[in-house]
């Protein structure tokens, strides 16, 4: 089995599950769009498909910096529509703020180390909640955007075993890099090539107090960790528009690794959703 434990974490986050917050009658319940799920450390919203029968797979979907969950199951990109046809569940987790900020944010291994949650521990008693709730704990696709997809590099190197694979889109890991990561992951990075804000060879923010990590020092860490042997990769088509450009790493033994270069800039593209469904659901068939 190449995925780590989790328990310690899950252990320490799930020793409460506190009630929800005081609301008015009426308020959206926990597994409504709108409703907010609670658990040690916040709150999620959680969107099962419609007439789910047994447990469903789902795509758990981080925020970008200064963003919320309630935007992403509101999103005009339709990432909740787009996930219920194809019989997903949809879990948006909550940032919280820094000390000082209102912009609500993620812990990622950056140079700033003053994040007021553990957001690993947080996060594994948002999917372990959500497992209780309708959703299949062993199919589920952590994903994420901007900072929610640095989160995301962060949470499968430090905690590979925390969902089936990643998915992150516009974030790669900042700087310094990790030295090492805890184990072999099957990872899907999407970027815009023309991506001003989070390049992909990253850039110095903050006047120059925190660094974005290169894109593809990023995937060679992950590379080294998953197994693969040669830098170059096994396949690096270019779709038949022209449009998108791929890399694929699939020999390795311990996962497998793609990414997926778009034209755009910083956004999701168009027809993410269906092809991250896609290569997801070619993992459950090798």
């Amino acid at each position: 089995m190449r995925r780590l434990s989790f328990a310690v974490a899950i252990a320490a986050a799930l020793c409460a599950r506190p009630s929800s917050p005081a609301a008015g009658a009426g308020a959206p319940s926990c597994g409504e769009p709108e409703g907010m799920c609670m658990v040690e450390g916040g709150f999620y919203r959680l969107a099962l498909p419609p007439d789910a029968a047994g447990p469903v797979p789902a795509v758990a979907y981080l925020h970008g910096w200064g963003g919320n969950s309630l935007a992403v199951m509101q999103g005009a990109n339709g990432l909740r529509e787009a996930l219920a046809l194809r019989g997903y569940a949809l879990i948006v987790p909550e940032g919280v703020p820094k000390p000082g900020r209102e912009q609500r944010d993620w812990a990622v291994r950056d140079m700033m180390r003053n994040h007021p949650r553990d957001d690993m521990a947080y996060l594994a008693a948002v999917l372990e909640d959500a497992a209780e709730r309708g959703v299949d704990r062993g199919r589920i696709l952590l994903a994420g955007f901007s900072r929610g997809g640095s989160m995301v590099w962060d949470a499968a190197c430090q905690a590979p075993g925390l969902a089936r694979a990643y998915a992150p889109v516009a974030g790669a890991f900042w700087e310094p890099l990790p030295a090492d990561c805890g184990g072999p992951v099957d990872l899907f990075h999407t970027h815009g090539w023309t991506d001003r804000v989070v390049p992909l060879e990253g850039r110095a923010v903050a006047q120059g107090r925190l660094i974005q990590g290169d894109a593809f020092a990023s995937l060679a860490i992950m590379r080294e960790v998953t197994g693969c042997s040669a830098r170059m990769p096994d396949t690096a088509p270019m779709e038949a528009d022209g449009d998108i450009w791929w890399r694929h790493w699939t020999s390795c033994p311990g996962g497998r690794l793609d990414l997926m270069l778009h034209p755009g800039g910083h956004a999701l593209p168009q027809g993410w959703v269906a092809r991250a469904i896609e290569w997801f659901e070619t993992l459950e068939r090798e």
